[in-house]
C-alpha cells in the first residue's frame, strides 16, 4: 500500500526564512574561502626563506596578512553561527507553536489512543532534535561541503597527485558512514519510545502519588521505574556502540591523510617537484580538512535523529481529527445574560433521533430517541457504563454519532461551527479538572476576561463562596496541580461555577454532586430554581436528590432508555429508578437512626 503523503515538511519551515539560509550560507562560504587561503600566505612566506628573498618587512608583511585573514575569518565565523542557530530556534518555535495548535484542534478519539509522556517527549526531546538538525545541520552540512570543495579544488590546482592521494580517503570513509546510517536511525527511534514511556510513567506516578502512596506501594513503583530506566539505558548504550566509532575513525582516517602526505609529498620534494612552500600549503589543508571530516560524523548523526524526530513529530502534524467543524455560513452565537430567557417558539433545547454510537467495534449507544424542550431540566441515570456521559458528550460534539442525529436548537450539530455550539454550553464533568492558576481564573476559564462579579455570582449559585472566605487569598488563592489544594467537594463546586460562569443556554451537569455532602446539594439545588428555569439542564447523577425537581428524568441501561417519567411517576413504576429511590431512602434512615 502506498503511504500517505504527508502535507508538512521541515523544508518548508527552513525555506521560509530563506533570506536566513541564504545569509547565513554566504558566510559560511566567505569564512571556509578565506581559511582556504590563509595558507597561500604561509606558502608564499616559506617559499621566500627558503630561496633568500625575504625581507623583515616581508615578512611581517606575511604575518600581519595572515592574521588579518584568520580575523576575518573568525568574524564571518561567528555571524554563520549567530544566523544559522537562531534559524534553528525560530524552526523550533514555528514548529512548536503548529504542534500545539494541532495538539488542541485533535479530539477524544485521538487522546483515547495516545499516552501523554509519549506527546510530552514529542513536544520537548524531539524537538530539540529537529532543533539541532535544522541550526548545526545546515551550518555543518554547508561547512562540511563548501570546506571539501574549495580545498580539494585549491589542492588538484597546485598538485594533481598528491591530491588525488588525499581525496582516496573519503570513499573509505563514505562507506563507513552509508553502513552506519539506518543502524543509527532504528537504535534512536528505539532509544526516543522508551523515553516516551518513562515520561508516560512519571506523569500518570506523579498526578497519581496519593493512591500510589495510600496503598504503600512506593517500592513496587521504584522496581518498576528503575526497570524502565536500565531498558533505556541498554538502547542508549547500543545507540552509543554505533555512534562512538564516528569520530575516532575520522581521527584514524586523518592520521593515514598525514603519513600519506609526508610519504608522497617529501619524496616530490626531495625530487624537487613539489617547493617547501607548497608541501606546508597541502599539510596546512589536512588541517583544515580535519575538522570537516570529523564534523562529517558528527553531521550525519544529527541527520539520523534530526529526521527521526520529525517524524514521530510529523505523525502528529498529520493526524486529522474525527470531529472537523462544519463550513462557516457567516452566523455568529449571541452573547446571553443570566437572566435572558428562552423562547417557547424555539425548536427543542436537544434532540436525538435514532442515535446509535459505537466504541471499539462495541454498541455503547442503541436507538436513543430524546427530546429536551427549552427551559427544561433533563435528569438522567443509570447504572455504571449505560452511556449516561457519552449523551452529554454529543451534545457537545465531543464525540460524533454512528448513526442518527443529535439537534441542538433544531440544528445537527454536526453542521455548526464547533465554537458556535459549545458556546451555547457550559459543562461540568464527572471529573472536575482544574488548572495550576488562580480559584477566579479556573471559574472564569471559559470566559474572555476574568469578570471579578460573574466570578462571585457564580461561586455563589455552586455554595462556593462562603469557603472562598476562609481561603487566605479568597478567589486569588493558587490551587495546586489538578487542583489538589481544594477537598473533592469544593472541586466539584468550583467546576460548576466554571460551567455557570459560561450563562449558558444549555447546562450539562454530569454526576458532580457525588462528592458534596447533602446539605450543600440542598442549598445549591435551591439557589438553581430560579436560575434553571430559564436554561435547558441536563443533570446526570445516581442521586435522586439531584434528580427528583427535574422536569422529567430517562433511566438508561446498557446503552438504551428503559424509562422516562417524572420522579413521581417513576417511583410507582417497577424497574431501576424505584429500587434506586428504595435504596437511598433506607440509607438515609439508617444514617438517621440513633
Amino acid at each position: 500500500m502506498k503511504a500517505k503523503s504527508s502535507q508538512y515538511s521541515l523544508w518548508s519551515y527552513v525555506l521560509a526564512h530563506r533570506g536566513q539560509v541564504v545569509q547565513g550560507t554566504l558566510l559560511v562560504a566567505a569564512s571556509v574561502a578565506i581559511t582556504v587561503s590563509a595558507p597561500f600566505i604561509t606558502r608564499f612566506a616559506i617559499d621566500a626563506l627558503v630561496d633568500g628573498s625575504a625581507t623583515w618587512p616581508k615578512i611581517i608583511g606575511y604575518a600581519v596578512l595572515y592574521l588579518g585573514a584568520v580575523a576575518l575569518s573568525a568574524i564571518m565565523a561567528l555571524g554563520m553561527r549567530k544566523i544559522l542557530l537562531s534559524l534553528g530556534h525560530q524552526v523550533e518555535y514555528e514548529v512548536r507553536r503548529d504542534l500545539f495548535a494541532r495538539l488542541a484542534l485533535l479530539d477524544y478519539y485521538f487522546y483515547s489512543r495516545e499516552r501523554t509522556g509519549d506527546l510530552m517527549t514529542k513536544m520537548t526531546s524531539d524537538l530539540n532534535a529537529v532543533r539541532e538538525f535544522v541550526g548545526q545541520g545546515i551550518l555543518q552540512g554547508a561547512r562540511t561541503t563548501i570546506g571539501f570543495l574549495l580545498a580539494f579544488g585549491v589542492m588538484f590546482a597546485i598538485n594533481t597527485q598528491l591530491a588525488l592521494v588525499m581525496l582516496f580517503l573519503l570513499p573509505a570513509t563514505s562507506v563507513l558512514f552509508f553502513l552506519l546510517l539506518s543502524i543509527i536511525r532504528r537504535r534512536y527511534e528505539e532509544t526516543q519510545a522508551q523515553f516516551s514511556r518513562i515520561s508516560n510513567f512519571c506523569q500518570e506516578s506523579f498526578a497519581g502519588i496519593r493512591t500510589v502512596r495510600g496503598y504503600g506501594i512506593e517500592d513496587r513503583y521504584n522496581s518498576l521505574f528503575a526497570g524502565l530506566n536500565e531498558h533505556y539505558i541498554a538502547l542508549k548504550m547500543a545507540l552509543s556502540r554505533v555512534e562512538r566509532p564516528l569520530w575516532p575513525v575520522m581521527g584514524m582516517f586523518f592520521s593515514f591523510g598525514v603519513v600519506l602526505i609526508l610519504w608522497v609529498g617529501g619524496r616530490q620534494v626531495i625530487a624537487g617537484q613539489l617547493t617547501v612552500g607548497e608541501f606546508v600549503q597541502f599539510s596546512q589543508y589536512l588541517f583544515i580538512l580535519q575538522w570537516p571530516m570529523l564534523a562529517l560524523g558528527w553531521t550525519v548523526n544529527l541527520l539520523q535523529r534530526g529526521l527521526g524526530s520529525w517524524d514521530r513529530i510529523r505523525a502528529i502534524l498529520d493526524a486529522e481529527p474525527q470531529i472537523k467543524d462544519a463550513p462557516t455560513d457567516g452566523s455568529s452565537t449571541k452573547a446571553l445574560s443570566l437572566t435572558t430567557p428562552l423562547t417557547s417558539q424555539e425548536p427543542d433545547a436537544v434532540s436525538f433521533k435514532h442515535v446509535t454510537l459505537c466504541l471499539g467495534g462495541v454498541e455503547v449507544l442503541k436507538g436513543i430517541d430524546l427530546q429536551v424542550p427549552k427551559g427544561q431540566t433533563l435528569g438522567i441515570t443509570g447504572p455504571t457504563g449505560s452511556g449516561k456521559t457519552l449523551l452529554a458528550m454529543l451534545i457537545a460534539r465531543l464525540l460524533d454519532p454512528t448513526s442518527g442525529q443529535v439537534l441542538v436548537k433544531g440544528c445537527d450539530v454536526r453542521e455548526m461551527r464547533l465554537g458556535e455550539l459549545r458556546a451555547l454550553i457550559g459543562m461540568a464533568p464527572q471529573e472536575a479538572f482544574l488548572f495550576s492558576d488562580t480559584l477566579a481564573n479556573n471559574i472564569a476559564f471559559g470566559l474572555e476576561d476574568t469578570n471579578p462579579d460573574i466570578v462571585f455570582a457564580a461561586a455563589e449559585l455552586a455554595e462556593l463562596h462562603t469557603d472562598v472566605k476562609a481561603f487566605p487569598d479568597q478567589f486569588e488563592t493558587l490551587l495546586g496541580e489538578r487542583g489538589v489544594t481544594l477537598s473533592g467537594g469544593q472541586r466539584q463546586r468550583a467546576a460548576i461555577s466554571r460551567a455557570l460562569a459560561r450563562d449558558p443556554e444549555i447546562l450539562i451537569l454530569d454526576d458532580v454532586f457525588s462528592a458534596i455532602d447533602t446539605q450543600t446539594e440542598a442549598a445549591i439545588q435551591a439557589r438553581f430554581q430560579s436560575f434553571l428555569t430559564s436554561r435547558t439542564t441536563l443533570i446526570i447523577s445516581h442521586r435522586i436528590s439531584s434528580l427528583r425537581h427535574a422536569n422529567r428524568i430517562i433511566v438508561l441501561q446498557d446503552g438504551r432508555i428503559t424509562q422516562a417519567g417524572t420522579h413521581r411517576e417513576l417511583i410507582q413504576m417497577p424497574g431501576y429508578y424505584r429500587e434506586l429511590d428504595e435504596i437511598q431512602r433506607l440509607q438515609a434512615e439508617l444514617e438517621h437512626t440513633p
